[in-house]
Parts: C-alpha cells; sequence; structure tokens
C-alpha cells in the first residue's frame, strides 16, 4: 500500500487526458480492485460529456468537486426535472451526497472539472433498470 498525494499536476495530467478522450471524461482510481467495498477515485470531465440519467440502487454516492463547477440534475421516477443543484466550490458548495435510489446526472459547466467520486463497492455496472430515458 502506497499513500497517493492528489496534486494539481496529476488534476492537470487527468483533465488532458479527458479532454483528448471521446467521452469527455477520465478516472483516476485510488480503489485496487472494482471488487472492493469501497470504489474511490478522481473523474476529470469536459463540458459536454454525456452521462445519463441513473441512479445506484443499493449505494450512496459522494461528490466533492475539487475543481471546476457542475450541475446535479435531480429526476423523479418518470423522467422529470425536480431540480438542478450547482456544486461549485468557488460559491461555497463543495459537494453532495447522493441518496441511494435517487435519479441523477451532473451537466459539467467549466473546463478541467475535476471531482472525487466515493460509493460502496463492489463496482456494479448500470443496467438497463438503472437508466432513465428522457
Amino acid at each position: 500500500m502506497e499513500i497517493k498525494l492528489i496534486t494539481t499536476e496529476l488534476l492537470d495530467d487527468l483533465s488532458l487526458q479527458a479532454s483528448e478522450n471521446a467521452r469527455l471524461r477520465m478516472n483516476y482510481n485510488f480503489h485496487e480492485s472494482l471488487n472492493d467495498n469501497v470504489q474511490k477515485l478522481l473523474n476529470a470531465m469536459e463540458p459536454d460529456t454525456q452521462l445519463p440519467i441513473h441512479r445506484h440502487r443499493h449505494t450512496a454516492e459522494t461528490y466533492i468537486v475539487l475543481r471546476g463547477s457542475v450541475n446535479l440534475h435531480i429526476y423523479n421516477c418518470r423522467a422529470e426535472l425536480d431540480k438542478i443543484l450547482e456544486i461549485n466550490p468557488a460559491k461555497a458548495v463543495c459537494g453532495v451526497d447522493i441518496p441511494a435510489g435517487q435519479w441523477h446526472t451532473i451537466e459539467v459547466l467549466e473546463p478541467g472539472t475535476v471531482i472525487f467520486e466515493i460509493k460502496e463497492g463492489p463496482y456494479s455496472p448500470l443496467t438497463a433498470e438503472d437508466i432513465l430515458e428522457k
């Protein structure tokens, strides 16, 4: 086990990789395996990245915005937008804890945005019933 620093250089490198990736995002995992009981990662995202409206039925999900800003879109089960929450450390809102089962997606507002994400493991890919079509 080694100590891993979260440095500006790491964030810059990850943001560059995200900007060059077709999905406009890139992960840096701190967990050793997708089977670990805790999944913790950096997620560098660029504006126009597409994240489906989704939920995690069995686990809460926490986002801490390290730099940049995002809008968290909260939906009900009828695919209706309930609210939009801006997560922006420059505006004194640094993160959010999303309860298990809550439909949500992220809209990235600034280039170079990086969040720290944590949820219970093991990793479970989204299934069709965990993605909400508008």
